[in-house]
């Protein structure tokens, strides 16, 4: 691959919706659901890929994965819930995520929780986890350049050879976190229940 990380740069790594982004004002759906595609367009894999859309919203309501909205509009507190959702939902279900955000609904809607600090510490972790995962695939392309270097010399298809190998190795280290979210998560839940 000849250390061509031109990929990296279209995955949306830094893209993320700040408190700073999320207005004050209680917003509709279809304000809600334009935010976001605005916001994580450069997550998206095709043009026609939508980020967020009323039926994800509406199936999310009625698993009650986030506490109940007043008056068809989304407080700020959906909005970093539903950012929280859509960084969640490539590795749990819907149910596990309503399982892990139980907790913090009740929260809410018992407490009147502010969820801001816990949102912005997220924020922080992302920027943190944006760095951690460069440098590991950077390294992780190097090391393999060098192994199929040594292994097949000049081939033509080396640069083939080497990207397939990227591949696999970043849908491998997926599942590894995904298996570790789902963990955890399990843990959430079962936690809970023996309360």
């Amino acid at each position: 691959m000849k250390n061509n990380y031109d990929f990296m740069e279209n995955i949306g790594l830094h893209e993320k919706l700040s408190l700073q982004e999320i207005p004050e004002i209680d917003l509709y759906m279809d304000q809600v659901i334009q935010l976001f595609e605005n916001k994580f367009k450069e997550t998206k894999r095709t043009e026609g890929e939508k980020v967020l859309t009323k039926t994800m919203i509406n199936n999310y309501a009625k698993a009650k994965v986030f506490f109940p909205i007043r008056n068809k509009k989304y407080t700020k507190r959906h909005m970093i819930l539903l950012s929280l959702i859509y960084q969640l939902k490539g590795s749990l279900s819907i149910n596990e995520i309503k399982g892990i955000l139980d907790p913090l609904n009740e929260r809410i809607v018992t407490d009147d929780l502010a969820i801001d600090w816990l949102y912005e510490t997220f924020l922080k972790q992302t920027d943190k986890n944006a760095q951690i995962f460069t440098a590991s695939v950077e390294a992780s392309i190097k090391e393999l350049t060098e192994l199929i270097g040594a292994a097949e010399g000049n081939d033509e298809d080396t640069e083939y050879y080497e990207e397939l190998l990227v591949v696999a190795s970043l849908a491998h280290m997926s599942q590894l976190y995904k298996r570790a979210a789902e963990r955890l998560a399990d843990k959430i839940s079962e936690n809970r229940t023996n309360k």
